[in-house]
């Protein structure tokens, strides 16, 4: 294992962990054209959610959408970021336009249920939530504590007994 290598996964581990400086202290040594992987920005556009700096990391996030069109991620994350900004309309619009890969992913469900949520499409935020809940029964636990699903919380509770 190379040094870099070792650095990359070191990073990862430490985002895992929530411990995002360390993760962009293991990959600041790493030359410039590294920065480039996808892996890479990856852990670097995490950091930033996982430090609050939506906008950079919404620069980061377009970006990996460009390197990886057909991946998932990118587009969760820049919708993320969006919704974070104020801009939840725009955040629907990224995820409603990405590739259909979203569509195998919970998350996609999720995220569009809570943004139509705060949008105060209420009926059509409850279907996302539902296919979100069919796929993973465990976002229903992250649904009871979401402040975007405040709006929808007696419905939720009498909706999923």
């Amino acid at each position: 294992m190379t040094e870099a290598e070792r650095r990359i996964i070191a990073a990862q581990g430490y985002v895992e962990l929530g411990l995002f400086d360390e993760a962009r202290e293991e990959l600041a040594p790493l030359p410039a054209e590294m920065h480039e992987r996808v892996d890479v920005t990856e852990i670097t556009l995490l950091c930033l959610m996982g430090r609050h700096c939506w906008g950079e990391a919404l620069a980061l996030a377009t970006k990996l959408c460009a390197q990886e069109p057909s991946e998932p991620g990118g587009y969760i994350h820049a919708a993320f970021c969006l919704h974070e900004l104020g801009r939840t309309a725009e955040a629907v619009d990224v995820l409603s336009r990405g590739p259909a890969t979203l569509r195998t992913k919970p998350v996609y469900y999720y995220n569009m249920g809570c943004y139509h949520a705060r949008l105060g499409l209420h009926d059509k935020a409850l279907t996302y939530l539902d296919r979100a809940f069919e796929m993973d029964g465990e976002l229903r636990q992250h649904a009871r504590k979401d402040r975007d699903l405040d709006c929808l919380r007696s419905q939720l509770e009498a909706h999923h007994a």
